[in-house]
């Protein structure tokens, strides 16, 4: 992968015949420089280029060259330093392409690629998922994906991320200020992100209603007034913190392999403020810290719920995660200043 640095690059895994997505990718490549790898073996280290991976999968979900492509991205981090991607994930079931996507765009984003808010087209088999903005487009599914996929295009080549003097941060959390070893993360990183502003809110002790799903009407009328038909702390301090930031921090302490139920609830009541402001030009970061094992897991949840549904942008490697059981085990970790010192580095060079 060399010589085309000025074009975008598609890294595409070799499958069987997939012609509703070469037709997808037809026309949102039409007119543009590209340049395309099919094959594991042809994959190399690149900097600083525009990203567009397209996968297609059989009804069982598999395609045995991603996972080549997989395995290599796990085993060169740094191989897309600088890079920024987006994704097309074409299927033959109506399973399976979102787990894909995740675990995609979290193995690309550990090897220092950032994604565009909203950085996935996805087709399933019967394109039902496209129902609805094929309405919206007077057109007909099959069309409506083609119009997603030539938008997702031109969003990841048209793409700037705004950089901050003085970044503030929203941060949510639902911990325990004496026994949480991932709160305690969150300070240790604060200490060198001096003259940052922000805004630490905790969800604890059923602070935050779960959404009861309003209908979309109501939920958008209450959202063009900053509000929710359930009001409470969402309304009176998470809305404005969110409205206000650069960046939100999410402090996850792995529950049962899931997010915890207060930042889900945070996460779905997020949608009344999403439908009336745009996110993407807001960053996602988080810190997950497991007992036992399972980081990744909360990594992905955040990934399908924040950036490819809420839209938020991905900075590289986006996600601190560490592995500690006892209250303050984490803080005795050998080489934890280190590593929480490297991550508030990289979230400085991605917002300042």
């Amino acid at each position: 992968m060399s010589g085309q640095e000025d074009a975008l690059l598609v890294i595409r895994p070799r499958a069987g015949q997939a012609p509703r997505m070469e037709q997808a990718l037809a026309g949102a490549l039409a007119g543009r420089r590209c340049e395309t790898v099919e094959t594991a073996e042809a994959l190399r280290p690149v900097t600083g280029r525009r990203v567009l991976f397209a996968v297609a999968i059989g009804a069982d979900g598999v395609n045995l060259e991603y996972y080549r492509m997989l395995a290599w991205l796990r085993n060169h981090p740094g191989c897309l330093e600088g890079c920024l991607g987006a994704a097309i994930v074409d299927g033959q079931s109506e399973l399976y392409t979102k787990t894909l996507s995740r675990e995609l765009v979290l193995a690309a984003n550990l090897c220092g690629c950032a994604f565009i808010g909203a950085p996935l087209v996805e087709a399933t088999l019967t394109l039902h998922n496209f129902d609805i903005k094929a309405a919206n487009l007077g057109t007909d599914p099959l069309h409506a994906y083609q119009a997603a996929a030539r938008d997702l295009a031109d969003r990841l080549l048209s793409f700037e991320f705004q950089r901050h003097g003085a970044p503030r941060l929203a941060v949510l959390h639902a911990s325990s200020h004496k026994s949480s070893n991932t709160f305690a993360l969150w300070h240790l990183i604060r200490e060198s992100l001096p003259g940052w502003e922000t805004d630490e809110i905790g969800l604890r002790n059923g602070a935050v209603a779960d959404c009861g799903g309003c209908p979309y009407k109501m939920c958008l009328h209450f959202g063009e007034q900053g509000s929710c038909f359930y009001g409470g702390l969402m309304v009176e301090e998470v809305y404005p913190a969110v409205r206000a930031a650069d960046a939100v921090v999410m402090i996850c302490p792995n529950y049962n392999d899931a997010l915890n139920a207060n930042l889900t609830a945070f996460i779905n009541r997020l949608t009344a403020l999403y439908r009336t402001q745009s996110f993407r030009q807001k960053a996602l970061f988080a810190l997950v810290v497991s007992g036992y094992s399972g980081s990744d897991l909360l990594a992905r949840q955040l990934i399908g719920a924040l950036n490819m549904n809420k839209g938020f942008y991905l900075p590289p490697r986006f996600v601190m995660m560490e592995t500690a059981n006892k209250a303050g085990e984490l803080m005795a970790r050998p080489g934890i200043v280190d590593r929480a010192e490297a991550f508030a580095h990289s979230m400085e060079a991605a917002l300042v």
